[in-house]
């Protein structure tokens, strides 16, 4: 699967006669081909693709990339140089690169060696990578069904006088028994008090009877990520550890039922906050209502406050509304929506209703 096509119609919607892609998510979204950091360069044209990367890559590279013309870069054949000859050779003028991942020294490094404008793509290669079509789709809802399968077996193991870490090291186990290439990220596993920190480090502090656990996680398949939070009691919940995780679901609930293409992001937002709000919890829900995800676990658009901007339909996006006290407890519900024209399609299938173990 690669979006060579897409990004070709762009490139004349924007006046690019060609784009550079150096950072790994941008050459992923756009070859299919998994490289890791800096190895690797993508330059694609109106009617052709160029793809370089070095030897501990290029037979990889030659076998799995299609549509492109696959080349190694060595101490002969730098990347400068390399650019520069496909400059000359495709007449390019206006050259788009990815200026949110570009170092500032490649750039100077290039835009002196580069007989060409180099501008910033960046906006236009988020914009197309914000509406996922069915192929990422289905590895998405594939990463999805991998981490909610690994909760599923964790749960046996969430009691008292377990250690956050080995709950952790073994979400991370059964994500990668159960299919996964990696997790998203470093799984978030935290408990009692800490359950206050929204991104709080799983330390060897072993869970107690009447804790909350709040597990942050995420399976990566096929270079597409999956995202979820569930918050569960430990023993038991008080009346106030049950008071506030139901205005969390039903913020949460908000927040999916305000879910559809052409919502804006600060809307989206606000109808989970509303909720916490009007309970008196405000204050305690400190960050967006969620991020899009994909190649990248956070990626653009935002439901947040600051986004004015409608959510297109297509937009993968998190609804993750919290309530953080600090010294006393914290809940969050995370689950990933598919925006669609008159409403949202939830990836996920894991319950949401307070779970006592």
């Amino acid at each position: 699967m690669n979006h060579f096509a897409s990004i070709q119609k762009a490139l004349g919607e924007n006046g690019l006669d060609a784009v550079l892609l150096t950072c790994q998510a941008n050459r992923f979204y756009a070859s299919g081909f998994q490289s890791t950091g800096t190895d690797g360069a993508c330059l694609i044209t109106p009617a052709a693709v160029c793809y370089w990367t070095d030897g501990r890559y290029i037979e990889a590279a030659q076998n799995q990339i299609q549509g492109a013309e696959v080349a190694l870069t060595d101490r002969a054949n730098p990347y400068k140089k390399l650019f520069r000859e496909a400059v000359e050779r495709f007449g390019i003028r206006k050259l788009g690169f990815d200026e949110q991942a570009m170092t500032v020294d490649d750039h100077k490094t290039y835009s002196e060696a580069l007989p060409c404008e180099m501008t910033g793509a960046s906006e236009m290669l988020a914009k197309l990578r914000a509406v996922k079509d069915s192929g990422e789709l289905e590895r998405m809802v594939r990463a999805q069904r991998i981490a909610e399968k690994a909760l599923e077996e964790l749960k046996n193991d969430i009691k008292a006088g377990v250690s956050e870490r080995f709950l952790a090291a073994r979400l991370t186990y059964l994500i990668l028994c159960g299919g996964a290439e990696n997790v998203s990220f470093d799984p978030i596993v935290v408990s009692g008090t800490k359950t206050s920190m929204p991104h709080g480090v799983p330390s060897d502090k072993t869970l107690a009877d009447g804790d909350f656990v709040t597990m942050d996680f995420g399976a990566l398949y096929g270079g597409y990520c999956s995202d979820m939070t569930r918050t569960v009691a430990v023993g038991h919940a008080t009346e106030e550890m049950e008071r506030v995780y139901d205005v969390v679901y039903r913020a949460q609930k908000a927040g999916c039922a305000a879910a559809r293409g052409g919502v804006t992001g600060r809307d989206m937002d606000q109808a989970a906050r509303q909720v916490i709000e009007d309970a008196g919890y405000g204050p305690y829900f400190c960050h967006s209502l969620g991020h899009s995800v994909g190649v990248e676990i956070h990626e653009a658009p935002s439901a947040s406050q600051g986004n004015p901007d409608p959510l297109p339909a297509g937009v993968t996006v998190s609804v993750e509304p919290g309530i953080y006290i600090p010294g006393k407890f914290g809940v969050r519900i995370e689950d990933v929506v598919i925006l669609r024209e008159n409403g949202c399609e939830n990836l996920m299938k894991a319950p949401k209703e307070l779970l006592i173990l």
